[in-house]
């Protein structure tokens, strides 16, 4: 797009980042947006057709990263299981590599967890919490299938300890915790829940 265009583009980007920031999605304003980037109203939508895409313009490029290192982490797990076996599989770090690459991205994670009410993305902790059941799943099968004598459990407990899982990675954001406290609370986590996970996996 044109110079002039562009720079447009990038100021109501920043005022829309501020705007849901301070306010939240339900309760910002498009005129107060449109007036701290200098534009009318008018001309927002000739950048974003709804105050929803412009809010998905801010998180989703974090969460197509996020899903993609995901994924990555996912396969050394079970690269880790082949080759080494399940006692490695558990010593991995996902907390810490989780909080990393939040507070790499905060402003867009505040968004999602605490300012997202009424747009597609509201429910994203629940979202997260189902990915990281249907990975923890295939896992366990994973184990059963290579000879470990895993125990039946109740599916339901079990997605409400992971619920717990992914929660206790987000309430950081909630609580606005400095970097250094928040890397900190993930080595508790992964502490906390490797033990429980191996326990309810029959390897303690």
């Amino acid at each position: 797009m044109p110079r002039d265009k562009s720079e447009s583009h990038e100021r109501i980007v920043a005022a829309a980042k501020e705007e849901f920031l301070t306010y939240g999605f339900e309760n910002a304003s498009m005129r107060r947006i449109a007036a701290n980037a200098g534009i009318t109203v008018s001309g927002l939508y000739k950048h974003f057709p709804s105050k929803e895409d412009m809010f998905a313009r801010l998180v989703q490029p974090a969460l197509d990263e996020f899903g993609e290192l995901y994924h990555s982490k996912e396969k050394e797990e079970y690269e880790a299981l082949r080759e080494i076996g399940a006692a490695a599989a558990f010593l991995n770090e996902d907390a810490v590599y989780a909080m990393e690459f939040i507070y790499d991205h905060f402003d867009e994670f505040k968004l999602l967890v605490c300012c997202s009410q009424g747009t597609r993305y509201e429910d994203y902790a629940h979202t997260l919490a189902e990915m990281e059941e249907k990975s923890s799943l295939e896992f366990i099968e994973l184990l059963r299938r290579r000879g470990y004598c895993v125990p039946e459990f109740d599916g339901r407990e079990f997605h409400l300890l992971v619920s717990s899982n992914v929660e206790a990675v987000l309430q950081p954001i909630r609580h606005d915790f400095t970097r250094e406290a928040a890397m900190h609370y993930a080595q508790t986590i992964n502490t906390f829940f490797s033990k429980g996970w191996k326990w309810l996996c029959g390897m303690e």
